[in-house]
Formats: C-alpha cells, sequence, structure tokens
C-alpha cells in the first residue's frame, strides 16, 4: 500500500466522484436523444392504440 502525506491530491477527486445520474442527464446530447427514443414509442403507442 503507498504512503500518500494528506497534502497529496488523489487521482479521484470528490467532486468528480460526485457525478452521477443528474450530472449525466443534464448532459444536451443524451437529453435530445431520450427525447426522440420517447417520441417514437409514443408515436407508436398512439398508432397502436387508434389506428389499428
Amino acid at each position: 500500500m503507498p504512503d500518500t502525506s494528506p497534502g497529496e491530491p488523489s487521482a479521484h477527486t470528490p467532486a468528480e466522484e460526485a457525478r452521477g445520474c443528474l450530472f449525466a442527464l443534464s448532459q444536451p446530447p443524451l437529453m435530445i436523444f431520450l427525447a426522440v427514443i420517447g417520441t417514437l414509442l409514443l408515436l407508436a403507442a398512439v398508432h397502436d392504440l387508434f389506428l389499428l
């Protein structure tokens, strides 16, 4: 186990580890992708329910 003094920064800072699902959902490309998938699912459901 390597010795690290308290003054040395670690490879993973707590700010990076704190990023979770909400940070991922705040990214515009992911939200655009999810919106497109949601729209396709909604259109498929409407088609099945009302047009078939």
